[in-house]
């Protein structure tokens, strides 16, 4: 089964934003890139892209496909994954 195919099945995907500051992520299969300003996510919804600044991943837990943001959070977008996969997986995989 293909990485899209499994993050899209058996996990819910549930986004909670308190204040701009704290988000927390369910139903993720994967971290494809993070860095200070943008941080995107492989969920069972598509890629997720979290863009603003002084971004950290305060918890990451790919078995329970959790993930926590802090930071200033400016937008929140969905797109669809490009060919190739992430970021992690085109190395180890």
């Amino acid at each position: 089964m293909a990485m899209e195919e499994k993050a899209r099945v058996g996990k819910n995907h549930n986004i909670i934003l308190t204040g701009r500051e704290k988000l927390s992520v369910s139903g993720v299969a994967d971290v494809m890139n993070f860095d200070e300003t943008e941080i995107t996510l492989q969920t069972s919804q598509g890629a997720l892209h979290i863009s603003g600044s002084d971004l950290h991943v305060e918890k990451l837990d790919l078995e329970l496909g959790e993930v926590s943001v802090t930071g200033l959070i400016s937008a929140l977008d969905y797109s669809e994954v490009a060919p190739g996969g992430s970021l992690w997986s085109r190395i180890f995989g």
